[in-house]
């Protein structure tokens, strides 16, 4: 399983408009930060972890050429505001998207973007949305006889609950302040645990590094990456006092996991 960071910043990126500090002017392209998404490649499936804004050039850049599904881990804007670019991933392969999400996300997807579900409409039958919350197999679109196993976490972000994914023996968590008692048993023997850390600083919605960190502490993984990285977080910087088995992604970094 390939698993590519497709950004690791926050709603606003980096560089962020108007700003002169270290990080905005970092010429380290690991400083450079879309909104926060990803992409996985179990086999011959094609799988999309969120669709913000910069959705489209994500996928550009990325080289993603077909989408057999799409998790979505909430509803807000820097994750979600991509979603009409998935028509052309419709236009090759009639058969409907799968698209998963939290049960509170779905309302607000289906406001958002009525006439993507409209099956009477201009786009009819192009995404099928679906809730998230037992466990499910995602096949392909493509006639391919590959499957993966997808397991939602269901998380906290302040107030709000949305969800995690975990793949194989790979789990992506982002937008999380906290983390259920009843979900941990989901996260036990991962190879890669991919993890919000917005910035040193506590945050009411997100893990700080030093959260984060106690975090990964305690669920173990072989490898972590932490993600959602504010402009409060220069990358060489910040990388430095990492325990060995973790580290911050950056747009375009590649990982694998089975």
């Amino acid at each position: 399983m390939r698993i590519t960071l497709l950004g690791t910043g926050t709603s606003v990126e980096i560089p962020m408009i108007g700003c002169d500090c270290e990080t905005c002017q970092s010429r380290d392209p690991r400083d450079r930060r879309l909104r926060t998404a990803c992409h996985v490649q179990a086999g011959d499936l094609s799988i999309v972890i969120d669709t913000g804004p910069d959705f489209r050039v994500q996928m550009l850049r990325a080289r993603v050429r077909q989408v057999d599904a799409v998790l979505w881990t909430h509803h807000h804007f820097d994750h979600v505001m991509g979603l009409d670019d998935l028509r052309p991933y419709f236009f090759d392969c009639k058969a409907p998207i799968p698209c998963f999400a939290h049960r509170q996300s779905i309302d607000t997807l289906q406001r958002i973007f009525p006439y993507v579900w409209d099956k009477n409409g201009i786009y009819p039958g192009t995404l099928d949305l679906k809730i998230a919350q037992a466990p499910f197999k995602i096949g392909s679109r493509y006639g391919s006889s590959d499957f993966v196993k997808v397991t939602p976490i269901e998380v906290m972000h302040g107030r709000m609950h949305l969800n995690g994914y975990r793949l194989g023996n790979f789990a992506y968590l982002t937008d999380v302040s906290h983390i259920p008692e009843t979900e941990y048993h989901k996260l036990q023997d991962l190879e890669l645990l991919v993890l919000d850390a917005l910035r040193p600083q506590k945050h009411p919605r997100h893990y700080s590094i030093t959260e984060a960190v106690d975090i990964a502490h305690t669920i173990n993984a072989k490898q972590t990456v932490f993600i959602h990285m504010s402009h409060q977080v220069l990358h060489a910087r910040e990388s430095a006092q990492l325990p060995e088995t973790m580290l911050f992604g950056y747009d375009g970094m590649t990982l694998n996991a089975s």
